[in-house]
């Protein structure tokens, strides 16, 4: 069976050279024109590598880079028609193993790939979640930041790690309640925020600089994709 891989491209002219040379190269290609949908169709397919362009609609190629790594380690090249050492630098932060500019050399490309498919890649464990410097350990139930365990309440853990499985997804008060106790709680639904402050105190966010959990007014909360810590 053909290795998949996943290309990532909105424009025709690149989307039709990135194919071909993938399709040389021995991939069964799967394409995808827009963030959101890559990152499904990566989910579905597990491709073995990612052609990705970072100048996407809606989210941008960084941003599937990020949450591409937190379920794939699939080999990541992203693909831009901008210069900047800034974007190199970002791309490579977030989880991409190689970066090419447009036009790009179907040769150089080709050697790229080559290159990576020669190093052994490891599957992602997949009771961690790393994000930043926020680890979260759901098979030891531990969570730590940076180097330092963070002391969490069972509800406080519970809260952190149902938010973690999904982020950028809001859920609400009661999506919360009922994975946390079950349905059995017959209180006020607002209970949550109080072990939810209690819970960004511990993870050293101020309530006007949230970090990793931000209230979505009027629906409840989501869990941030952060940015690496400054050095």
């Amino acid at each position: 069976m053909k290795p998949k891989a996943l290309l990532v491209e909105d424009t025709a002219e690149f989307a039709l050279l990135g194919g071909n040379l993938l399709t040389r190269e021995g991939y069964d290609v799967v394409e995808a024109t827009d963030g959101e949908t890559a990152v499904t169709v990566a989910r579905d397919v597990e491709p073995e590598l990612v052609l990705l362009d970072v100048m996407l609609p809606g989210i941008d190629g960084f941003e599937v880079c990020r949450r591409l790594r937190e379920f794939s380690d699939a080999y990541v090249i992203m693909v831009t028609s901008r210069t900047d050492e800034i974007d190199r630098v970002v791309g490579l932060t977030v989880g991409a193993d190689d970066y090419v500019t447009k036009p790009f050399s179907a040769r150089e490309l080709a050697a790229r790939i080559a290159a990576m498919r020669r190093r052994p890649r490891q599957q992602p464990d997949p009771d961690i979640r790393r994000f930043s410097d926020l680890t979260i350990d759901t098979g030891a139930r531990e969570v730590t930041l940076g180097d330092e365990p963070v002391p969490l309440t069972r509800i406080e853990y519970e809260l952190l790690e149902r938010l973690s499985s999904a982020p950028r997804r809001s859920f609400t008060r009661v999506q919360l309640l009922d994975s946390v106790w079950g349905g059995e709680w017959y209180g006020d639904s607002h209970a949550v925020d109080v072990h939810m402050a209690n819970l960004r105190k511990k993870l050293g966010e101020s309530g006007g600089e949230p970090r990793f959990i931000r209230t979505v007014r009027g629906v409840g909360f989501r869990f941030e994709l952060p940015e690496d810590p400054a050095e």
